[in-house]
């Protein structure tokens, strides 16, 4: 354990094989989907049958500039009829209603509901369907996209997951992820699990959409367009209890592949519909609840909301 009092799991002890279902198996969660099958467990894949019917038939095939390139083997169906260990949600909050259907909450009686949601409002869904003791509050960061069912091209160089709460109860989950590969923390405090995201998101969202361009173009051309919204998104977080900070969320922008695009703007060039209200809206609306000024914000979000996007070269 660091001095923060958070725990970072070695990857190292091997879990027992574990049931786990994905519901979504889009860019993040085929991504982990295939993850955990490589390590030996098994997973259904939760879907359509329009994806569900060629995951049975070729599994999952990953290219990935950390992994490699590799097809693992999944179950699928469109509804879950067994009771899974653990059920890793990854739609998008603008289909989650819907996909919800497809896990019954009696099949979780004894497992454990892990969302990899943008935002932060979906928890009280979540916990008001399935129980507050069966949902994990977590984040993923990681810049993987879906390009046909179940072809999955994982861009980022890391995929990272912070699980919030005890470390006695959330120990055997992080321990199942990381040692599928994915670099897992357990911290104590959900807010600032939650709002340290959405105030890294919020930007990287917005203006990679807005502007149409990926983050490279933007750290660069936009620096003082991103560093401005940085400040509101992180002035949000405070508020909220959060100890986000404008230099550390910049640094990690840096650190990105020039390249990399938000799964907004991935949305948006394929016309599907974006998560727009879960993200900047949440933002908005708990900077009107604390009496935060996001001028920018605002207008960006209204923007996306008319359809108002601009190529910069």
């Amino acid at each position: 354990m660091s001095d923060s009092g958070q725990l970072t799991v070695d990857p190292t002890p091997v879990p027992p094989r574990t049931t786990v279902a994905v519901l979504g198996p889009g860019g993040v969660g085929g991504l982990l989907a295939a993850l955990l099958s490589r390590a030996g467990h098994r997973v259904i894949c939760l879907a359509r049958e329009e994806t569900a019917g060629p995951l049975r038939q070729h599994g999952i095939r990953v290219r990935s500039r950390q992994f490699g390139d590799f097809t693992a083997p999944v179950e699928a169906a469109t509804l879950l009829r067994e009771p899974v260990d653990l059920c890793v949600v990854t739609v998008k909050n603008t289909h989650l209603d819907a996909a919800l259907d497809r896990i019954p909450p009696r099949l979780l009686a004894d497992g454990a509901l892990l969302p990899l949601l943008n935002g932060v409002e979906h928890l009280n869904v979540l916990r008001a369907r399935y129980g507050p003791e069966r949902v994990v509050p977590a984040v993923v960061r990681v810049e993987s996209t879906r390009t046909a069912p179940g072809v999955i091209e994982h861009g980022s160089p890391f995929v990272q997951i912070d699980l919030a709460g005890r470390q006695e109860r959330l120990a055997p989950f992080a321990s199942l992820l990381a040692a599928a590969g994915v670099t897992t923390r357990v911290l104590p405090d959900e807010t600032a699990v939650l709002w340290g995201k959405l105030a890294f998101l919020t930007p990287f969202a917005l203006l990679t959409t807005r502007h149409r361009q990926p983050i490279g173009g933007i750290r660069s051309a936009r620096r003082n367009e991103l560093t401005a919204l940085v400040r509101e998104t992180v002035a949000v977080s405070r508020a909220c209890g959060a100890p986000a900070v404008v230099d550390d969320i910049l640094e990690r922008y840096d650190a990105f592949p020039a390249d990399s695009k938000s799964s907004m703007q991935r949305d948006a060039e394929e016309g599907r519909p974006l998560e727009l209200d879960a993200i900047g809206g949440a933002l908005l609306r708990a900077a009107e609840r604390h009496g935060v000024r996001t001028p920018l914000t605002a207008r960006l979000v209204e923007d996306l909301a008319t359809g108002a996007t601009r190529s910069t070269g």
